[in-house]
């Protein structure tokens, strides 16, 4: 598929020289500092030499200094809690991160996971019927519950108490004792874009502050939090940059057991990135509520020992196996479906329905349309009387709202601009998907069905060295809001060496005029061959990496795109 190449705004050279000058780096390190919002000689040292004594502190967020009280009060009643959180990767490490801290100060704690099939996201009325029933007195949501206006009523009338942690855009608030969440508009926490974990981990640090608790023991999980940082697509920047750092140094150094376990069973790698995360290891803690029961992660987070560490990895594993196998088959399927529709050359979105599609895999599913089709895609499966579905989007185009729009045809919906869930009655599925085409077709603009390559800036081979890339490697960890640099350089050529490597990947040596060759990789561009073989020049968008063979490492390319002049 092709991608549309879309350059960064070109910084002011000014700026880019005293920057330069001042921290003495290359002007393209200066550039791409500039474009990540770093300008200053101390905002590029806090960005290359990050410090956990420069995290906010805890009780700037509104209601923090209520939500201890309470906790406290409810520890001095002897009052049960019960530490709630939602069944994906960034509910499962948050619930493991704060019942840890709590459990370890006071023996009355448990937890709660609603399973995904039968109570559905977010607090449920079945759960807390569950912790009255069980006399929990407290419940304190992670990752969820800002939307959960009903259901803490609920809980209200029956004289629970309810502080909610969550870093979903609020709206109308629910009636609870204390709400922690930094995008409420009034709340003056200075960084606005923690991960569920995250905001689970502030609790444990103020408590920690307030009762002057060695900061240590919770930096002992870091690793779980950035776990739910890369998992759950938060801007690492700031202060998630901090904890993401220093949560990957604990992550490669001495993980805890439960993901000490998944790395033995997974990760053949010396160091382990946020890639490593996103690709390998979030995706089995994800698999146990997909599949099953996500308690099963929640357990294995909290291992006591190897042993059971490395017995519940094994069947998180397994359970990842069969859910890789079960959404590959659910693809394949959704795919023939897609394609049967008459108009679907001209269609601008995906709309398929299965209705023995597993409901834990929609969501992946969509995602797997998309980067077939490129197109506002919505995967729906049957469930308890209803169709659930799952929706993603393409760049710049808003999902979210534009199921907003076909509201009448819908029971409920939820989310955000690029990725969204509902739920409609089967007999609105084909009036639905009709009216869904006809609303993105009216607002979607062409370019935004070509997939984005965004470029850092244009660079010469000749300017990469050793130097060069020891300064880029300290921009890492990449993430959202500081992606692993992409450049593009013009007129390149093979010096000779070319195959087509796997089944659609190219192996290249190239160069260009002034430069060395550079061994260079570029996954699914084999159609290039024929003219790259003749020695025709080419443009290639790249990310510069680090390649070790038989203990000789050298600057490798990673091919993003090519294209001919």
């Amino acid at each position: 598929m092709d991608k549309r190449w879309v350059y960064r705004p070109r910084q002011q050279e000014e700026a880019v020289s005293q920057l330069a000058a001042a921290i003495n780096v290359d002007p393209l390190i200066a550039r791409l500092l500039i474009g990540r919002g770093v300008s200053t000689f101390e905002a590029a040292k806090d960005f290359f030499r990050p410090e956990l004594a420069n995290l906010h502190d805890p009780f700037l967020m509104k209601d923090m200094g209520k939500a201890v009280d309470i906790i406290e009060q409810a520890i001095r009643n002897q009052d049960k809690i019960l530490i709630y959180g939602d069944y994906d990767v960034d509910g499962t490490t948050a619930v493991a991160v704060t019942y840890r801290f709590f459990k370890h100060i006071y023996e009355q704690v448990g937890y709660y996971i609603p399973d995904r099939h039968s109570e559905g996201y977010g607090v449920s009325m079945q759960a807390i019927d569950w912790a009255v029933e069980n006399e929990y007195k407290l419940i304190i949501t992670l990752d969820c519950g800002i939307t959960a206006n009903e259901q803490v009523a609920y809980a209200n009338s029956l004289g629970l108490t309810v502080i909610i942690t969550d870093h979903h855009l609020p709206a109308e608030l629910p009636d609870a004792a204390a709400i922690l969440n930094p995008k409420q508009h009034d709340c003056p926490y200075p960084f606005k874009d923690l991960s569920g974990c995250g905001i689970g981990f502030k609790l444990t640090q103020a408590f920690s502050l307030r009762h002057e608790i060695d900061p240590e023991f919770i930096y002992q999980t870091l690793d779980l939090l950035a776990v739910s940082i890369a998992a759950d697509i938060v801007p690492i920047l700031g202060e998630n940059r901090i904890l993401t750092h220093f949560g990957l140094k604990k992550l490669n150094e001495n993980p805890t057991m439960g993901l000490r376990a998944i790395i033995q069973l997974c990760c053949d790698k010396k160091e382990l990135t946020i890639t490593d995360i996103v690709f390998t290891i979030a995706p089995r803690i994800n698999a146990a509520g997909r599949m099953g029961d996500a308690k099963n992660a929640v357990e294995l987070l909290l291992s006591p020992n190897m042993q059971e560490a490395e017995s519940r990895a094994q069947t998180i594993n397994e359970t990842n196996t069969d859910r890789r196998d079960v959404d590959a088959n659910i693809t394949r399927e959704a795919i023939l479906v897609a394609e049967a529709h008459e108009d679907f050359l001209s269609r601008k979105t995906t709309v398929v329905y299965g209705p023995n599609w597993h409901k834990g895999v929609i969501g992946i599913v969509a995602s797997r349309l998309v980067e077939q089709y490129y197109r506002p895609t919505i995967v729906f499966s049957h469930s308890d009387g209803f169709l659930t579905g799952s929706a993603r989007s393409v760049n710049g185009f808003d999902i979210h709202d534009a199921i907003s729009q076909c509201a009448e045809l819908v029971d409920q919906f939820g989310g955000h601009k690029y990725a969204a869930g509902l739920t409609l009655r089967e007999e609105n599925i084909e009036a639905f998907s009709k009216k869904f085409e006809m609303v993105v077709s009216r607002s979607i603009r062409e370019e935004q069905l070509v997939p984005v390559l965004e470029i850092d800036q244009e660079i010469q081979l000749k300017d990469i060295n050793s130097r060069f890339f020891r300064v880029l490697k300290q921009f890492a960890p990449f993430g959202p809001g500081n992606m692993q640099p992409i450049f593009t350089a013009k007129m390149v050529f093979s010096n000779g060496f070319v195959r087509v490597v796997g089944e659609n990947h190219l192996q290249i040596s190239v160069q260009q005029d002034g430069s060395v060759a550079f061994s260079a990789i570029a996954f699914g561009h084999a159609e290039h061959y024929p003219l790259i073989s003749k020695g025709i020049p080419f443009n290639i968008a790249f990310t510069i990496e680090e390649n070790t063979w038989r203990g000789v490492t050298s600057i490798k390319l990673n091919i993003k795109d090519i294209k001919f002049d």
